[in-house]
């Protein structure tokens, strides 16, 4: 009897040590664990394939695209709208881009809005960045200047054209001044906003490794505050450019050559509605062009590295 109960008492350790040992189940449930972990990391860092990408992304705003000329026609034959000086058939606004780009004007028209606002907003990324950060890490300036920039974010750009044109006269430091006006307060108040959501334990940890003042700002706060702070380059961006299309569209010359602002206006002294919708056009695709090129991939990238946005 006592042998029986010795022989079952070895197995049950014999068995609870081949559990144990590698290869035994408990380690198979850990290694199985392990591969599913690699597996949706694997599957979360793949390429996602061309025919994917292009039936989310292409294909919905190309049948937008083409809801809104079916549409268009639509009202033009079936006699809705039946003035072409009111509203011109997708036709004739194609007849003019046709003619811009024959004549060699239609490439001129962006890069000149394009070079303004482009390096508008570098200057504007320049004066906005270190002044978004002395005021929010600094109490004094903050109380002083925070509710002036605030103010200066809801005035409306198109307000600061006229005493451009009186102080600087009609030349391009005129519109670099207004997109100045239009973006600064937008791209400061983005960072302020940003690094006021830096988690205090983020800071503490810094100034306990020596990251104080500057070196804490570039190694700490900017790192942090970033999802705020592209968020506020978004709405810079959408202010400058909205800024130089009113700075172009009240201040017109020669001088200053022919832009998106200028075609538009030129379109609505000419009564050509087919000029005016190349205008809107052309405005609304450097403004989506923009976004898409550069603000969409950098905001896609600093979610991805926080893990909020994963491949689906």
């Amino acid at each position: 009897m006592a042998s029986t109960e010795t022989t079952g008492t070895a197995g049950t350790t014999a068995r609870a040590a081949d559990g144990a040992a590698p290869g035994g189940p408990a380690r198979d449930g850990l290694g199985g664990l392990e591969a599913g972990l690699d597996a949706l990391e694997t599957s979360a860092t793949s390429r996602t394939p061309l025919r994917r990408t292009l039936v989310d992304k292409v294909l919905p705003p190309v049948v937008a695209v083409a809801v809104v000329l079916l549409v268009w026609q639509a009202l033009i034959s079936l006699k809705v709208v039946d003035d072409p000086s009111k509203l011109p058939s997708p036709a004739d606004v194609g007849d003019e881009f046709k003619d811009a780009w024959l004549e060699g004007r239609l490439l001129g028209y962006i890069w000149t809005s394009v070079s303004r606002g482009l390096l508008g907003f570098l200057f504007a990324l320049a004066i906005g960045t270190p002044l978004g950060l002395l005021v929010a890490r600094v109490k004094f300036v903050r109380a002083a200047i925070g509710p002036i920039l605030s103010g200066l974010q809801s005035l409306p750009s198109v307000a600061w054209v006229p005493p451009a044109v009186i102080w600087l006269g009609l030349n391009n430091s005129m519109m670099y001044a207004v997109i100045l006006l239009g973006a600064v307060p937008s791209i400061a108040n983005g960072l302020v906003s940003g690094i006021d959501q830096v988690p205090p334990l983020f800071l503490r940890a810094g100034r306990t490794m020596g990251a104080t003042g500057w070196r804490g700002a570039w190694h700490i706060v900017m790192p942090a505050a970033l999802p705020g702070y592209l968020a506020g380059l978004k709405q810079g961006w959408a202010f400058s450019w909205r800024s130089l299309m009113a700075a172009e569209i009240i201040a017109s010359s020669p001088d200053l050559g022919i832009g998106l602002g200028a075609l538009l206006e030129n379109g609505r002294n000419a009564s050509s509605m087919s000029m005016v919708f190349e205008a809107i056009i052309l405005i609304l695709f450097v403004g989506i062009a923009i976004d898409l090129l550069i603000f969409s991939p950098l905001e896609r990238r600093v979610l991805r590295s926080r893990g909020l946005l994963v491949k689906g």
